[in-house]
């Protein structure tokens, strides 16, 4: 029998120990990886304990886990692992200035929560999206306003927890364990103990000395209990805030500017190099910040200042900036008061780790072995100017960025792993930068924890009687060494089950789609920083939030792709039912194309992977039918209003499902109108994409996109011979999507005229599919260059005076629902921008993810529910809490058709508040 199958019967969730589970599991944020015994999923707090009861009868291990983006590998191990995130994530309570709470609760959920009554947790990390608290209070976590608020040990007020022998002591008052603690401690010399408090290594025996144990459990890793809830403090939210960004000519400029900063008591103090900096000019979503800085700076300081009122903090900016300019620190100094001012500004902020790991090249990734270190900051900058020093006598580059106000930098040095040399020149540094920062008052680990990285160095750095003390108390409350063993003490070498060096080599792979180094670099791009685990904003992703499923979310697919790639068959891995099982729920949104720091193209790769998969399993009738949608609407076009009487039965023979309303197709489509009227001049030309949608089912939207074009002063040509391919793309039918890609293409390059569209999924395609479909076709590019979405147009049209808008829309105010290719692509402010002409008109842009429909996902049975659940999780209700009189504007066909059916309000494309505005009839 397994030891799914031995522990499953004793607990309500359940527990899975197939091999792309313990896969999925084997790894976290850090740069190691065990593979589980197998994983957990209890309900509450019984399943946990028996749980731990069958553990140790087993004789196995047991590692509590909430999020996995630990960075120094303390949620990797040979145990069954306790996934709290996915069922204990509830809020029990708030009451007053605390909240009781499961250990799966993320940050930014409390935070949610919290702030209807003018409140928030502290202890503020940059993974506040996904970190759970449990996580938070194995580590210790810190976060950019610790300067101000502390550490997590410093808002623990109460842990409910189950011992290695199942038992669930009360810790502030458990007679057995504070009298066991208490003679471990009598006589012990801590003077040695880190005098620094911004500390997360070890056990903190500094706290356990007064006699309550829950500070001790607090950065313990799992390792002496298993929280199961926890009461936490609250602190009130900021009434104000303001921001100073200077600019500096060196990262040393940069750090002693802190001083001047923290006199003004400032609420962070955070570092950017100019490494990180060019990595957000890079990308699309972060390219707010690059538009408003001043020159070419090596280094940006971020001082964010809390008060009471708006005007209290920007004199606070004002004088900072006074007193730089006087003190010679810096050459400028951006300031950010609004709100609106903040958003990049913050962003970019937050955004340091996942624009590093970005950066990787193959398997020279930059690690995080050295990154958590911390020293008072009076001596940050010796410290850094000697790090540096370090870093270039071992011929290593990284990028420095973190919190200057607590002396916390993140330096993560690029190393490659699989070459044996660069393993040794690591463990070099580790141990020299783990002596400079205890020769300088610091700590080895200050916010991440000690994991696998950084639990060797601590006899070392605490000294052997204070070392031998923890090894005491890990006895008392785990004698047979069952809770996350290795961690903390009696650690493996730091060098000891690394993930890049264990991974196999992997087997060529003929793919139809273009992936830079291959498929399997492409998946091997995810380092599991876990941003597409967040559920609050964005839209990655949209099947996770649904689920709370590690493996589907970007992070667990990628993670299940180089696993079959990995495999000595990989096209065979390919065709496994299991692999399909977990890209099956991708809905191709593209959100992690640009909302995943690292760019992990998950709609590529399913529909690359649905190629390979149908190689070895054939072609479902249904994907031929999509794949050749065009040829569908228009023969259902041609046989309307017939055809829509007919559709019905289609249902049933291609896994239709029965509740979702199908499309209406029109006789009088796009191109028949267009054939029938006179050719209008005008002084531009034009190509008009004639996409399949618009075409045979919304031909309105193109007629009022022709007409406007033309009173724009263009001539408009329809490209309405051929389809983009769109839809072959998503269902694997890549040979044919080749093919329609060529015929496009050739078709589209016998004019320079722009080429704009109405449908974003397919007017993008020619911007973002077509490289990798026919790479090293010149063609492409320059087809590439020339798409864009008719909103660009027309707004240049409205600001050229020749296309005047009226006041129809006045005092109506308008939501916007970006397409989700248009998100990630292109981004949506050319389509916000069209719609904020309207005169009078009150713009807002919804932040509500993805709608869940993804073309035909939402019309299959099997993913109906999961697409009404996703439209339910966010977009649903913003439209419910709107006036009913708002307009609501939708770029896509499938979210119109989404928030029609599910939100029961019709949508219209932005180009038909155009026309309205425009008084076109």
């Amino acid at each position: 029998m397994t030891l799914a199958r031995t522990l499953a019967p004793l607990i309500t969730g359940d527990v899975r120990d197939d091999p792309y589970t313990r896969h999925l599991y084997s790894s976290d944020a850090s740069m190691y990886a065990i593979e589980p015994l197998a994983v957990a999923f209890p309900r509450h707090a019984e399943d946990v304990q028996a749980l731990v009861v069958a553990c140790g009868e087993l004789g196995v291990p047991l590692l509590p886990r909430g999020a996995g983006t630990s960075l120094a590998g303390q949620t990797v191990g040979a145990a069954v692992i306790v996934d709290f995130s996915r069922h204990m994530n509830r809020i029990l309570e708030l009451d007053g200035r605390t909240a009781r709470v499961q250990p799966g609760v993320v940050q930014d959920q409390l935070n949610r929560a919290a702030r209807k009554h003018g409140l928030m947790f502290g202890p503020d990390t940059s993974t506040s999206n996904r970190a759970t608290i449990g996580g938070m209070i194995g580590n210790n976590s810190a976060g950019s306003h610790s300067v101000l608020y502390g550490s997590t040990i410093d808002h623990v007020q109460a842990l409910r927890v189950v011992l290695a022998d199942a038992t669930t002591p009360d810790l502030a008052t458990d007679a057995r364990l504070r009298t066991a603690v208490a003679g471990i401690l009598d006589g012990l010399d801590l003077s040695g103990f880190p005098r620094f408090w911004r500390h997360s290594g070890g056990y903190r025996l500094d706290q356990a000395v007064h006699g309550d144990l829950t500070k001790l459990i607090v950065g313990s890793e799992g390792t002496l209990a298993v929280v199961t809830e926890a009461t936490v403090g609250l602190v009130d939210l900021p009434k104000a805030k303001a921001i100073a960004v200077g600019h500096f000519t060196s990262t040393p400029a940069a750090i002693a500017a802190t001083a001047d900063a923290l006199a003004f008591d400032a609420a962070s103090v955070e570092l950017l190099d100019k490494a990180i900096l060019q990595l957000s000019r890079q990308r699309v979503d972060y390219a707010g910040l690059g538009d408003i800085l001043e020159g070419d700076p090596e280094a940006l300081l971020f001082v964010e200042f809390f008060g009471d009122t708006q005007e209290e903090v920007a004199d606070r900016v004002d004088k900072l900036a006074a007193i730089w300019k006087s003190n010679g620190h810096g050459y400028h100094t951006l300031r950010a008061v609004t709100g609106q001012q903040q958003t990049a500004v913050l962003k970019v902020r937050k955004a340091g780790l996942g624009l590093l790991m970005a950066s990787s090249v193959g398997s020279r990734r930059p690690l995080a072995f050295v990154e958590d270190t911390a020293v008072p900051p009076d001596r940050l900058l010796p410290y850094v100017e000697e790090f540096a020093r370090i870093l270039d006598r071992h011929g290593l580059r990284a990028g420095f960025y973190g919190h200057c106000s607590v002396g916390c930098l993140h330096v993560r040095p690029f190393v490659d792993l699989r070459s044996p040399g660069e393993i040794g020149t690591m463990r070099a540094v580790a141990e020299e930068i783990a002596d400079l920062a205890a020769r300088h008052g610091g700590v080895n680990s200050s916010e991440h924890g000690d994991g696998l990285a950084r639990s060797e160095f601590n006899r070392r750095l605490f000294g052997e009687a204070v070392y031998e003390a923890m090894r005491q108390v890990k006895q008392v409350f785990d004698p047979h060494n069952r809770l996350n063993p290795g961690k903390i003490v009696d650690a493996p070498p730091m060098t000891d089950h690394l993930r890049d060096p264990a991974m196999p080599a992997p087997q060529r792979l003929s793919t139809t789609l273009s992936f830079a180094g291959g498929m399997h670099a492409a998946a091997d791009r995810c380092m599991n920083v876990g941003v597409c685990r967040k559920d609050d904003t964005g839209v990655m992703c949209p099947s996770y939030m649904a689920t709370r499923e590690e493996e589907h979310s970007t992070r667990g697919r990628a993670n299940a792709l180089v696993k079959a790639l990995s495999s000595p068959d990989p096209r065979q891995a390919l065709g496994d039912e299991r692999v399909h099982g977990i890209l099956d729920l991708c809905l191709e949104c593209k959100a992690c194309q640009s909302e995943c720091p690292l760019g992990v193209d998950m709609a590529a790769m399913k529909s690359e992977f649905l190629h390979q998969y149908q190689q070895v399993n054939g072609v479902p009738l249904r994907a031929r039918a999509f794949g050749a949608i065009r040829t569908l609407n228009r023969l259902g076009s041609a046989t309307a209003p017939l055809s829509n009487w007919l559709a019905g039965a289609a249902r049933r023979p291609l896994g239709l499902s029965t509740e979702r309303p199908l499309p209406r197709f029109h006789r009088d489509n796009l191109v028949r109108w267009f054939t029938r009227r006179p050719v209008k001049q005008g002084r531009r030309d034009v190509i008009l994409l004639a996409d399949s949608f618009t075409t045979f089912s919304e031909p309105a939207i193109g007629r009022a996109a022709v007409e406007l074009l033309e009173r724009a002063g263009y001539r408009v040509h329809l490209a309405a011979d051929g389809c983009c391919g769109r839809s072959s793309i998503s269902k694997g039918l890549l040979d044919r999507a080749r093919a329609m890609a060529a015929d496009l293409v050739t078709r589209l390059s016998a004019s320079d005229a722009p080429i704009v569209g109405l449908e974003p999924s397919c007017l993008l395609t020619l911007k973002d599919e077509y490289a990798a479909l026919l790479p090293g076709d010149p063609r492409v590019a320059a087809v590439a260059a020339r798409a864009r979405l008719v909103p660009e147009l027309l707004a240049e049209a409205i600001d050229d005076g020749s296309l005047p808008l009226g006041d129809a829309l006045r005092g109506r105010r308008i939501l916007l629902h970006g397409h989700c290719h248009e998100k990630a692509v292109t981004g949506t402010a050319a389509t916000l921008s069209l719609l904020t002409r309207i005169p009078g008109a009150e713009v807002t842009e919804l932040d509500a993810g993805c709608c869940g429909m993804a073309g035909s996902f939402g019309f299959e049975a099997e993913h109906y529910d999961l697409s009404m659940k996703i439209g339910a999780l966010r977009l649903f209700p913003a439209i419910a809490a709107s006036a009913p009189d708002t307009l609501l504007a939708a770029t896509g066909v499938s979210c119109r058709q989404q928030i029609a059916h599910g939100a029961g309000r019709a949508a219209r494309h932005p180009v038909e508040l155009i026309a309205w505005a425009a008084g076109l009839p």
